[in-house]
């Protein structure tokens, strides 16, 4: 899947891709985030558990992924409210011990979803807007299907002068 974002005059594609926890891909996501411009953890805020993963994820990518990746968290199922096992301070701590972005999401309602692609096109440099690499990561730690991205939740953008691409793979 691929939506575009228009923020600030230019406008960003972001591929989508979700492996929705097949693992065979597990060993194939280093080569996506090495040369990754942004990436996306996200947890789901009713699973204590995906939250201790999540912290997984980050170690990972700041080991094989750039230096200068811009790392958002985003803790998901937001509309599942009444069920909530992570608050959402504990949520942002953790995001700015490891300086990055945070939001809680829902793909189900697409509440914010937009709101965090605008936050990390926002904090990419200059730079690499001129010469974005091949790919982004963007890594899901949930456990229902139901937490999918939705195809509507990113709107194209018309009429700008600038297009860079970029490529996000999801994992669930």
């Amino acid at each position: 899947m691929s939506k575009s974002l228009t923020v600030d005059n230019s406008t960003i594609k972001f591929q989508i891709w979700d492996t929705a926890g097949q693992e065979r891909y597990r060993s194939l996501l280093p080569m996506y985030y090495r040369n990754a411009a942004a990436a996306i953890v996200v947890y789901d805020i009713t699973n204590e558990g995906s939250f201790t993963v999540l912290q997984d994820w980050i170690a990972e990518l700041h080991r094989l992924g750039p230096p200068n990746i811009v790392l958002a968290i985003a803790g998901n199922k937001c509309d599942l409210e009444d069920i909530r096992e992570i608050p959402a301070e504990q949520g942002q701590t953790y995001a700015s011990e490891v300086n990055a972005i945070f939001g809680e999401t829902s793909a189900l309602t697409a509440r914010n979803v937009e709101k965090m692609f605008i936050e990390i096109t926002r904090k990419l440099p200059p730079d690499c807007l001129t010469s974005l690499p091949a790919f982004a990561s963007l890594l899901r730690q949930t456990d229902t299907p139901r937490a999918m991205l939705r195809e509507d939740a990113v709107e194209e953008g018309e009429g700008t002068k600038d297009h860079h691409n970029s490529s996000f793979i999801i994992r669930e």
